[in-house]
């Protein structure tokens, strides 16, 4: 009985350097609806945020260092729920675009 084989799901992408420091920006922002004003976790995404950047440019992705750069600047203003869902979509976004390069779309 060989008949044909359901389709398979695609898997998503094994984590790399640059999709682990994407992952927790999103996972630490996400954190900031919580607790909007922790000094610390701000500190983390900023670090993280450059370090994407880094890798991003020295990976020859234009868009993830542009990214990298509005939301510094969010990252830097006063505590709000703006700027704490500003900072999460970018964070999707920055996923988005590590895993379609992953996946060979970009």
């Amino acid at each position: 009985m060989n008949g044909p084989k359901p389709p398979r799901r695609p898997l998503p992408p094994v984590l790399d350097a640059l999709g682990k420091l994407c992952t927790d920006g999103k996972q630490l922002a996400e954190y900031l609806w919580q607790v909007p004003d922790d000094a610390g976790v701000r500190k983390q995404i900023l670090g993280i945020l450059e370090q994407i950047a880094a890798e991003g440019a020295k990976q020859g992705r234009r868009e993830m260092p542009r990214i990298c750069e509005e939301l510094l600047t969010a990252a830097k203003a006063s505590p709000s729920p703006q700027q704490v869902d500003l900072l999460v979509n970018g964070f999707d976004r920055l996923v988005g675009l590590w895993q379609a390069a992953k996946s060979g779309l970009l």
